[in-house]
């Protein structure tokens, strides 16, 4: 987490060198992938996919066409899985809450806006484990990175609309990658499309 704060910081350093700085709040909700248990047949989803809600703050700040936009919120979804228990089974939810501390870089093209960028996530918490795992706490511990890239729009420069899809850095880059000399851990982070409203200031 030390590593992206430094980045972060770095963010907002450049930020007053820009022409324009915007402030804002937004809120909005996500679907995601359920989580797999693949080494426990007696766990299973009751759905593919499921809704969460997300809301927090961000800046923008821009020089012409592009700029740069970090943001931090909360973000939170709950799974509904089956768990098999001899003789019974039952309906049990599992939440996973974290921080989203998305860096984003983006071209405006009139209202609309392409951004992408890395994405930290922070687990606040542990869910619960529907299952005795003695590895299950290793899972949801530390800060891991992602990527966030979508289109935006603008309406009279206050409100903006956003759509992204989230995803993992980890398929293709593997468990941690090496810049300038920092090791970032990676996530195998479920995939997610996430849309928003905010408002800036």
């Amino acid at each position: 987490m030390k590593k992206f704060s430094a980045i972060l910081l770095f963010a907002l350093i450049a930020i007053p060198a820009m022409s324009q700085v915007k402030f804002g709040i937004k809120a909005g909700a996500s679907t995601t992938t359920v989580p797999k248990y693949e080494s426990n047949g007696t766990v299973t989803s009751l759905k593919d996919a499921t809704w969460g809600f997300h809301a927090g703050i961000f800046v923008r700040a821009g020089l012409g066409p592009v700029y740069l936009q970090p943001e931090v919120y909360f973000a939170s979804n709950t799974y509904e899985y089956n768990v098999q228990t001899t003789p019974v089974s039952q309906i049990l939810d599992q939440s996973f809450n974290r921080l989203e501390i998305p860096v984003l870089v983006g071209v405006k093209l009139g209202p609309i806006r392409l951004n992408a960028g890395p994405s930290a996530t922070v687990p606040i918490g542990t869910p619960e484990a529907l299952v005795n795992d003695p590895d299950f706490e290793d899972l949801y511990r530390g800060t891991t990175f992602g990527y966030q890239a979508g289109l935006g729009i603008d309406i009279f420069n206050t409100i903006t609309l956003d759509a992204r899809y989230g995803g993992s850095l980890a398929k293709k880059f593997g468990d941690t990658v090496d810049v300038g000399g920092a090791n970032f851990k990676l996530d195998d982070r479920q995939q997610s499309f996430i849309l928003s409203l905010g408002i800036m200031f």
